[in-house]
């Protein structure tokens, strides 16, 4: 066989780089290399892989059937080394676990802990980032397992549902939808303020807009944040309402830092789900973390 797991990894590193100067740095080649692998590894395939233009390549239609085997081919290779490093058990291997904002502040936490406290001292990395970046990087295999809570349209990417999440409008006490009395507040009443919104590319973005749209038609913008512990203390401070889940909120309810607004809207919930690559190859470790994830919160 002609094909080697380095000329598969030197044309990662030139998909992602879009160089083989900056890819030869990346893996710590020098760029005669770098160029010289890429060229077998075509002259193996006996197609190019990248179109040259200017001093840039970019994949092309061939490159970009090649790219998620590639992908998948290291990440098991990379299983494999992680699973017999120093003659260690395969319970012993360390996961790498990405989870989107909200997930991975409030409950990913309490999710690890249960499961150590189960299955004893297992070795893992977390990842937290918005949703769009936790699909790339399950997309990209450099985590084993992604949890996220907006949808997920990536094709090569394994979806599966997880919790159901409730999400409520809230506010400060002082605000003037809090101090209405009596009654729902319409939707009309929801048109017209001002909400805290997270940032394009979260989950919680889109499942609010999602949730509310329909009804409201439209959202006027307070602000934007890149996580929704800021949303929750802007909104505590009076600067607008949010619609957040009641994972991240309940601590500032319970302190009446924030209200819950009651509103004549149908119940706004969301799933959270499960992601990983449709080719990843499960370890032992990794499938039994799948199999607690769906007893979970149940088996606490």
């Amino acid at each position: 066989m002609r094909l080697t797991l380095r000329q598969l990894q030197i044309f990662l590193a030139v998909a992602q780089s879009g160089s083989t100067t900056a890819a030869a740095v990346d893996i710590s080649l020098s760029q005669s290399a770098a160029s010289a692998a890429l060229n077998e590894l075509e002259s193996v395939l006996g197609t190019r892989l990248f179109d040259r233009v200017g001093k840039r390549l970019l994949l092309n239609d061939n490159g970009r059937l090649l790219l998620p085997q590639a992908r998948q081919t290291i990440d098991a290779a990379r299983s494999i080394e992680r699973q017999f490093a120093q003659a260690a058990p395969a319970s012993a291997a360390g996961l790498r676990i990405g989870a989107s904002t909200t997930i991975g502040s409030y409950l990913l936490p309490a999710l690890l802990a249960a499961y150590r406290a189960r299955f004893g001292d297992a070795p893992m990395r977390a990842t937290i980032a918005n949703t769009a970046d936790i699909v790339a990087a399950v997309a990209n295999y450099d985590v084993d397992i992604g949890f996220i809570e907006g949808p997920c349209h990536e094709p090569e990417l394994q979806v599966e549902p997880w919790l159901a999440d409730e999400l409520i409008i809230a506010c400060a006490p002082a605000h003037p939808l809090a101090a209405r009395d009596g009654g729902r507040i319409t939707a009309k009443a929801l048109r017209e303020a001002e909400w805290l919104l997270r940032e394009p590319g979260s989950g919680t973005r889109e499942a609010v807009e999602h949730a509310l749209i329909s009804h409201l038609h439209h959202l006027r913008p307070a602000g934007e944040f890149s996580n929704s512990e800021a949303i929750k203390y802007a909104a505590a401070e009076g600067l607008g309402i949010a619609c957040l889940s009641r994972w991240v909120v309940r601590d500032l309810i319970e302190s009446g830092k924030l209200v819950e607004l009651k509103t004549t809207l149908p119940p706004l919930r969301r799933r959270f789900y499960t992601i990983r690559g449709r080719r990843k190859m499960l370890s032992p470790n990794l499938e039994r973390l799948l199999r607690f994830c769906q007893e979970w919160p149940q088996a606490v």
